[in-house]
């Protein structure tokens, strides 16, 4: 887990993960995304930008793809683009 300047912590843990360590069905708050010019115009396009609400619907076995749901919409991205996405857990986090 990356630990960020200013974030809130619970019980010593930051509650900041990388998209592709959280479990499934889980409701995230995109925090930042670490990532080229590019990577950030197609996911800002797809409406997952700093601030936005997502739901980790499922990723796929054997390092596959993740499932997301943006805005009452299903989208896949790939599982390294997925896990250069910094997001907030909520209270449900499992650590």
């Amino acid at each position: 887990m990356r630990r960020v300047k200013g974030t809130p912590t619970h019980q010593g843990i930051s509650l900041i993960k990388c998209l592709t360590e959280c479990n499934d069905g889980q409701e995230l708050t995109v925090v930042n995304v670490n990532s080229g010019r590019g990577a950030k115009m197609r996911l800002a396009n797809l409406g997952i930008i700093p601030g936005s609400k997502i739901i980790k619907k499922q990723s796929a076995p054997f390092r596959g793809p993740v499932e997301l749901n943006v805005k009452g919409t299903s989208i896949v991205i790939g599982r390294g683009l997925a896990a250069k996405i910094n997001v907030r857990c909520n209270n449900d986090c499992q650590t």
